[in-house]
């Protein structure tokens, strides 16, 4: 996915309201930027940090500008996409491009399909002749807070608990199911769940898998002109262990 608009550059200064932060362009105006994660954006928000926020021209709209990417890591120098209106669009692209193998050779594809018993709806819903149907629920993956560990969730999730739910009700129908998590960061090379920010979510994803709800990750390339899925990432589902140094 190509921005079809060029982003700029700019400093964060800080978030507030959840949804709205201050950024100083490079003219040193300051403005009110909409912030489209309703996450915690743990370690995403560096004081003084470099971000690409895209431009907005809808009629009626507050806020001119989108935060898109947030340069994180330890130098300040990895993008980490942040906007969590895109991740379904992305994944999309991915099946219909072949970048996801796992989930080719279905003919039909549709988004925010109702499903399950607890008014929710699937991001993405792939069926066909001869195929189990098949139920995608996509999360965007940013927290990284050990070097090359990506974890999720950055907040608790009640929702997130409640789609796993729903998948494994999928599956015990018959249908096949999967939790695709998108790891939208470059300096990590594995997810797990975050069981010290919600251990409800962490046994819950465990379950989950043990029940049949296949757990797909992949990582994305990230600049300030495109978006693109890349390569899948493995899920360690194994709670972190420490032994203690015996030498």
């Amino acid at each position: 996915m190509r921005f079809p608009q060029a982003l700029r550059k700019a400093v964060l200064l800080r978030r507030y309201k959840r949804f709205l932060a201050d950024v100083q362009l490079d003219d040193g105006r300051t403005v009110t930027v909409h912030v489209p994660n309703s996450g915690s954006m743990k370690t995403c928000l560096p004081p003084r940090t470099y971000v690409w926020i895209s431009p907005q021209d809808k009629p009626g709209r507050k806020c001119p500008w989108t935060l898109e990417i947030v340069m994180v890591g330890v130098d300040g120098d990895v993008p980490a996409m942040v906007n969590t209106a895109r991740p379904n669009h992305l994944v999309r692209e991915g099946l219909e491009s072949g970048a996801i193998p796992e989930l080719q050779g279905y003919d039909n594809l549709r988004s925010e399909v109702a499903y399950g018993t607890e008014r929710s709806r699937v991001d993405l819903f792939l069926s066909g002749p001869g195929r189990r149907d098949c139920y995608v629920e996509v999360k965007n993956v940013t927290l990284v807070e050990e070097p090359g560990i990506a974890c999720f969730p950055d907040s608790v999730t009640t929702r997130g608990t409640r789609h796993l739910r729903e998948l494994e009700a999928m599956v015990a129908s018959g249908a096949r199911a999967v939790q695709f998590f998108l790891l939208s960061r470059g300096d990590a090379s594995l997810i797990r769940p975050a069981d010290h920010i919600d251990p409800a979510y962490g046994a819950a994803l465990r379950r989950a898998a043990m029940n049949g709800v296949e757990l797909l990750a992949y990582s994305l390339k990230v600049d300030s002109l495109s978006l693109q899925v890349d390569r899948p990432v493995p899920v360690v589902l194994e709670p972190v262990y420490e032994f203690p140094d015996h030498r």
